[in-house]
């Protein structure tokens, strides 16, 4: 049985769909250029194992339980290649499919996918995250086994791909010296937020919770993520300068998040910080329209220096002004939506936060350009044309 040249197959393994924001928009646009698009991924609470939406065929499996040591990674990775196997099979069966994108990470799907690019399936390598660096991001820079085995499935990974998708340009020049891709096999497509529906809402004076300044967190909560540099910045704020004006709510959730919940036990901030879990849109869009500023507080290390984080767009989306450390492609993205404090220092990032709770008239320049700036140039329908293309490279349209 051949291949339908316009049935696309999406294989995602860290988040389920349509929560990844990225491949949800790529579902859309793939949709919308006249492709079948199915999606691989693991089930988020109480989802089914399978679901039509919007025209997007959402095939899932269980998914693993969250990691708590290192050696729980191979588990989640077996079990993973594994599942995404065997949905792959399901979906084939349905109808056959000529692309399949793997989008990382971890960068081991490729086995799940082999047996199909051995019946002519071409694979597209969307590579949202540098595997080795995120791995010395999370395990303090050790460059033993594991990592050399991380390298290796990135090299099989790139070697595999007839198309590789950056985020930015820095994944780019990675894929094309260490993935050895030539330039024109490698396109970059950011992941912009979608202006016309990320704006700004109504206020909610009562999220504030009583304080005159709110500040925000919108993200996943790992270990290389720096949402305990945000908790230790208010205690800063709170204990070391005095100020019992600041509230801080945390939207979203993570392997970390338990240890953050602690952590904010352990510095004695109160009601000054609200963690809200993964929260609905219309929450989000509220709590983001009646914030003072955005945090991004991704430390500097291997991965976060050359990596694009949605959260600072989806800030500049809402018109927040940001509070980031300074990482290359933090600055790429954000320009002077943002203000930058010395990186991995607590007492810059906090004194960075009060410097732009005391001039209101910079906040709110700061997030007309931020809003410009999306609109201009990060925005998803401007991400579309060169994502497309991709495909339409390989369908031969």
């Amino acid at each position: 049985m051949s291949a339908r040249g316009d049935h696309v197959c999406i294989v995602v393994q860290n988040l389920p769909v349509p929560f990844d924001r990225r491949v949800w928009l790529e579902c859309q646009a793939l949709r919308d250029a006249g492709y079948t698009v199915s999606v691989v991924c693991p089930k988020g609470p109480g989802d089914p194992a399978f679901q039509e939406l919007d025209g997007v065929a959402l095939h899932k499996y269980r998914a693993f339980p969250p990691i708590t040591r290192k050696i729980m990674f191979v588990a989640e990775y077996l079990w993973s290649v594994l599942a995404t196997f065997v949905v792959l099979t399901r979906v084939w069966r349905r109808a056959p499919f000529s692309v399949v994108q793997v989008c990382n990470p971890p960068d081991v799907l490729w086995i799940a996918v082999l047996p199909f690019r051995l019946r002519g399936v071409r694979m597209v390598y969307d590579q949202h995250d540098l595997c080795p660096e995120l791995y010395l991001s999370r395990f303090g820079g050790s460059t033993g086994l594991p990592y050399r085995a991380l390298q290796v499935a990135e090299r099989i990974t790139y070697a595999l791909a007839a198309q590789v998708i950056s985020t930015n340009e820095s994944y780019r020049r990675v894929a094309m010296t260490r993935g050895r891709k030539r330039p024109a096999d490698v396109t970059v497509v950011r992941t912009g937020p979608d202006p016309d529906r990320m704006r700004r809402v109504d206020e909610d004076e009562e999220l504030r919770r009583g304080h005159p300044f709110l500040l925000v967190y919108l993200g996943v909560m790992g270990p290389q993520d720096g949402v305990d540099h945000a908790l230790r910045a208010m205690h800063e704020i709170v204990h070391v300068h005095g100020r019992t004006d600041v509230a801080l709510t945390l939207i979203g959730d993570g392997d970390a998040g338990a240890d953050l919940r602690r952590l904010a036990e352990d510095l004695a901030l109160g009601d000054h910080v609200h963690f809200t879990g993964r929260a609905p849109d219309a929450l989000v869009a509220t709590l983001l329209s009646t914030a003072d500023v955005g945090l991004s507080p991704d430390p500097r290390n291997p991965l976060n220096d050359v990596s694009t984080m949605n959260k600072t767009m989806e800030y500049m989306a809402f018109e927040l002004p940001v509070v980031a450390y300074d990482l290359v492609e933090t600055r790429v993205s954000a320009a002077d939506a943002a203000i930058y404090a010395e990186p991995n220092r607590v007492d810059s990032y906090a004194l960075a936060i009060l410097d732009l709770l005391a001039d209101e008239v910079r906040r709110k320049e700061m997030g007309v350009a931020g809003r410009r700036r999306v609109e201009d140039v990060l925005a998803w329908r401007n991400q579309i044309p060169p994502y497309v293309h991709v495909y339409d490279r390989l369908s031969g349209r």
